[in-house]
């Protein structure tokens, strides 16, 4: 196998270079559980794998992104990458029994069109930097591999079998392996083929693939934030942290109101905030004629000085005759979206004085922070009665207002 410098055919003014996210772990605490493996579990509404993948395509020095995956979780990883589309993104190959051997996997898949480089990096470390990207590719133009890791700062303690302290370990030169590891890409192919020919498994790390080849690997500090999600703590961490990135990045803070009234006629029920509630009367309306989200769709639409809801979707518009009211507010959301803003909090109150809505509460939260692409304790609803007054205290329609609270980039001149 051809070293670095001539692995590709392909003439190039830079070196090629190849991501293998590797992914095809099924989590021993994810299998307990029932949820899915942590690569595809949300993280603020997008999954980790997604968010691994666009921060490696966001880096204009890769040429190519390929995910080894599980054989029984393609279907997993269509519905995360959903409607990502790059032409540098590769169709996912099935892994093997361990991490050695998934690595070896996507090495092989590489291999007729062969980059220079290849970076392998956990799909559990969304959070990695474009510098610590930039440090590793820079450094292979001298080295044959590169570890991205972390000094260790804390003092390090060695137990015996008992569990009490044996000794004390000085921490200088000590490091936390962590990913991406980069590598020329001849090298650590020959390398992990050389292990496999002698049946030698049970390597936790291609940098050790490397060192057992014979190879100096580099150490290179890839930042203490670019952390491996494995635990709930974890992923909790990385909610917090990206919700304060975002609200940092969306200064400009507004707050929109909705107004809207159905007429109650005989029926079997009626829909709210999403939920149908089976009752002896309906609401009557162009659509499902839900007031909740109505009026929810309109606050944030007002927020955004973007019209309202008749503006959008006109009830002369025989294509939303009947249409599920969740489309009207995920577009509000959408047009929020593309603003570069984000729903902060919304709050709906409910005037009717029949049916319940208490037991429904939560059922209608968590259906308004499906369809708005929040976590639900950002959505409250409310509701009250109008103690027998006016149209909704004589039962002849249902009332709801609301409020949302957006957050948008500040625009230039502001």
């Amino acid at each position: 196998m051809p070293s670095s410098a001539t692995s590709s055919s392909r003439p190039s003014a830079r070196p090629t270079v190849a991501v293998i996210l590797v992914a095809a772990g099924r989590g021993a605490r994810a299998a307990l559980t029932g949820a899915p493996p942590k690569q595809y579990r949300q993280l603020l509404g997008r999954p980790v794998i997604a968010r691994t993948i666009e921060a490696f395509l966001g880096h204009p020095g890769i040429d190519r992104v390929l995910s080894v995956i599980h054989p029984d979780d393609r279907d997993l990883y269509t519905a995360a990458i959903g409607s990502l589309s790059d032409p540098r993104l590769l169709p996912p190959v099935p892994g093997g029994a361990d991490r050695q051997a998934s690595c070896l996997a996507g090495l092989a898949a590489l291999a007729a069109d062969a980059p220079d480089y290849v970076l392998i990096h956990d799909a559990v470390r969304p959070f990695i930097r474009q510098d610590a990207i930039d440090r590793v590719i820079e450094a292979l133009g001298r080295e044959v591999a590169v570890l991205c890791g972390v000094p260790v700062i804390d003092t390090v303690k060695r137990a015996d079998a008992a569990g009490y302290v044996d000794e004390t370990v000085p921490r200088d030169r000590l490091w936390r392996a962590a990913t991406p590891q980069g590598f020329r890409y001849g090298e650590i192919a020959a390398a992990h083929r050389a292990l496999a020919a002698r049946n030698i498994t049970g390597v936790t790390d291609d940098a050790a693939v490397a060192e057992l080849a014979g190879h100096r690997v580099l150490l290179i500090d890839g930042g203490a934030d670019n952390i491996k999600l494995t635990t709930t703590e974890d992923f909790e961490m990385a909610e917090q942290r990206l919700t304060t990135e975002a609200f940092l990045a969306c200064p400009d803070v507004r707050v929109g109101t909705g107004y809207d009234v159905h007429v109650l006629e005989p029926g079997d029920g009626v829909t709210l905030c999403g939920v149908f509630i089976p009752h002896d009367q309906r609401l009557k309306g162009h659509s499902d004629a839900d007031v909740a989200l109505h009026a929810l769709t309109d606050a944030i639409l007002g927020a955004l000085g973007d019209g309202d809801i008749g503006k959008h979707f006109p009830p002369s518009d025989e294509r939303w005759r009947g249409a599920a009211s969740k489309v009207f507010l995920k577009d509000a959301v959408r047009r929020l979206a593309e603003r570069g803003g984000l729903l902060a909090h919304c709050d709906v109150t409910i005037i009717a004085e029949a049916p319940k809505v208490g037991p429904h509460r939560e059922a209608m939260r968590a259906a308004i922070a499906e369809a708005s692409g929040i976590t639900i304790d950002r959505v409250g609803v409310k509701a009250t009665t109008n103690e027998g007054l006016g149209f909704a205290g004589r039962r002849e329609g249902i009332a709801a207002i609301a409020t949302a609270t957006i957050r948008l980039p500040l625009v230039s001149g502001q």
